[in-house]
């Protein structure tokens, strides 16, 4: 009965710190952090030597080698083996637009290099695989015989073969959607790097016209790719490349080309409530929405406008403003599309609207729905809903961001991440017996997926950490890559609501605390306290203020007296010692930052160890 109790109270417990974190605000930096860590531990191919995903080792060093191409790299698309092509092309477009629409949030939280490495170890791949104008190889690996096999990237006996799309057999889908993503890149590294800017675009302009002048869709060419992303048709990528294009070049053709189009491909008449891997009218709709915002429709403005009166209806749809067509919404207040990994279009959705709200602003209009004239913060607080949802605001209290939070899915859909490393244990582990000794295994998975958005609850926000419940469990690139953007919008300090909270409210601050060590201020407060059972729990916030006239680099502290957990700091090998977050290495003259722990009796003492 004792055990029952404590279980009890200890359950209470985990939902009133949840509480306390929740009112006090996600840390959407760390979370960025984290999501592109994932796009590392997806990495094929050999790795760099600045790999932070360490229980990754080379892999796939030998695609393509059979076809007489060379196909080493690229990413792996979820937690199996083979390269997909159509949903890495759209992942690396949304890496792109969010290093483009948000260089400034991602620059100012120490990002961009990180970002641009993601983006850069796809198009690498992408220009690999376009060996000549009208050729592209478009996978590697065949998704049912890789499916059969439960082993890490690096003891692979799968087939690896290559396919590839040419004038014979077409993908317009698959084509259109990486010369969008190339033409993305190109401005997404237009500032950093020039010349490696114009050779992407080169790709994208020659990848455009195979896609237009040769037209088919990519499963038809590649039948094995059917069953795991079918295409619903190419017209949308054709108008998104197209797009992208011109506001990659600012020539006029790509400009006209969406307008002649408009009906055509459908970029004027689709309405839709979802945007995708597969779909991309809505993205389509808000990036041409851009270019009227900014005043540039000049002679196509009237088609631009009917562009526009598009993705009005589907932010409307999302603000469930749009009389009565608005998207579904789970009880806990996701999106809800289908059953299979829905979080992804959560993801995409929040990005969206993000995005479309800061063009909104920057150009002083509002949204124009149904039901009235919607001002952009509204999107913003659509955008941070679902954010905060993926996070943890939700009925389950669970983030779904694995390794954010304190409870997050340990059982992930996931190979790699589910079987010990290649460094821990060397010898290989076989096809069947990842199944028998890994796959089936109760334990969680031995190595953490950090920024892993798994597929996520369902349309009544009920999940089940099941290894075996690949909907549910089983994270994506293309479900992950949204969040790079989205995040980065996010951490832009913003005023937040005040919430009333069942337990005490206190506002107790004790003198600062001087470190003797470093020009560093310690400020310890307690800002909510509850009573569970004879026990007080207190909330405790550490601000962190830079007192000197120079940067500190690589803060390294001692929390002493530490009984509850922390957020907001990264323990290290040494015993009580904890870092600041890999977004926050460098503290600037006169900056500050913060933790949190939670814990009944005494606060904890805050020493500095060593800095820079």
């Amino acid at each position: 009965m004792k055990n029952l109790n404590f279980g009890g109270l200890c359950l209470l417990l985990g939902v009133l710190v949840l509480e306390a974190l929740v009112a006090e605000g996600f840390n959407y930096g760390d979370a960025l952090d984290k999501t592109l860590m994932f796009f590392e531990a997806q990495r094929s191919g050999k790795l760099p030597a600045n790999q932070r995903v360490k229980w990754r080792g080379d892999s796939g060093l030998k695609d393509g080698y059979l076809q007489g191409v060379n196909m080493v790299g690229g990413y792996y698309d979820a937690g199996d083996h083979v390269k997909f092509g159509l949903p890495m092309a759209y992942t690396v477009t949304m890496l792109a637009w969010g290093a483009i629409d948000f260089r400034k949030e991602i620059t100012e939280i120490d990002q961009m290099g990180n970002a641009l490495w993601s983006i850069r170890w796809g198009t690498e791949y992408f220009m690999k695989a376009h060996t000549q104008p009208n050729v592209l190889w478009a996978q590697v690996g065949d998704g049912d015989s890789d499916h059969y096999c439960w082993e890490r990237a690096e003891d692979m006996t799968t087939p690896r073969t290559a396919y590839k799309l040419d004038q014979n057999h077409p993908g317009s889908d698959l084509a259109g959607e990486t010369a969008a993503a190339l033409a993305a890149s190109a401005i997404a590294f237009k500032p950093y790097n020039s010349s490696y800017s114009n050779l992407l675009l080169l790709h994208a302009k020659q990848l455009f016209t195979f896609a237009d002048k040769y037209r088919g869709l990519y499963d038809d060419s590649i039948q094995n790719a059917k069953q795991f992303y079918t295409s619903s048709g190419y017209s949308d990528e054709l108008l998104w490349a197209a797009a992208w294009l011109y506001r990659a070049t600012d020539d006029e053709y790509f400009l006209k080309y969406v307008v002649d189009n408009a009906v055509y491909m459908g970029g004027t008449g689709w309405a839709v409530k979802e945007f995708s891997w597969d779909n991309k009218y809505a993205g389509v709709q808000i990036l041409l929405s851009q270019i009227l915002l900014e005043g540039r429709g000049g002679a196509y403005t009237s088609t631009l406008k009917q562009y526009q009166a598009k993705a009005n209806y589907f932010a409307c749809a999302c603000l469930q403003k749009n009389d009565g067509y608005n998207i579904q919404k789970t009880p806990g207040g996701l999106m809800y599309v289908r059953e299979w990994n829905n979080l992804q279009y959560a993801s995409a959705a929040a990005f969206l609207l993000a995005v479309y709200s800061d063009s909104l602003s920057a150009a002083n209009a509002k949204l124009t729905c149904p039901e009235g004239q919607i001002p952009p913060q509204a999107l913003l607080d659509f955008a941070r809903s679902q954010a905060d949802y993926f996070l943890g605001k939700n009925p389950k209290s669970m983030s779904y961001l694995v390794g954010y939070g304190q409870q997050y899915p340990i059982h992930v859909h996931h190979r790699g991440s589910s079987i010990a490393s290649i460094f821990s244990l060397q010898s290989t582990v076989e096809c069947v017996q990842g199944f028998e000794k890994w796959y089936r295994r109760p334990e969680g998975n031995p190595n953490v997926i950090h920024g892993a958005l798994v597929g996520g609850p369902d349309q009544n926000d009920n999940f089940s950490d099941d290894r075996s419940n690949y909907e549910q469990t089983e994270p994506t690139l293309s479900g992950c890559a949204p969040l790079v953007g989205l995040f980065s919008k996010l951490q832009t300090p913003v005023p937040r609501p005040t919430t009333p909270h069942s337990y005490q409210e206190t506002q107790r601050t004790q003198e600062p605390y001087r470190s003797q060590e470093a020009p560093v201020e310690f400020l310890h407060s307690i800002t909510k306290t509850w009573t569970v059972g004879p026990t007080t729990y207190y909330r405790h916030r550490v601000i962190i203020k830079n007192k000197s006239e120079k940067p500190i680099k690589d803060l390294k502290l001692v929390v002493e007296g530490l009984s509850g957990s922390v957020w907001g700091l990264n323990p290290t090998q040494q015993r009580n010692t904890y870092e600041l977050p890999q977004w926050q290495k460098v503290l600037q003259p006169g900056s500050e930052c913060s933790f949190v722990y939670v814990q009944g009796g005494p606060q904890a003492k805050v020493t500095v160890q060593s800095y820079n």
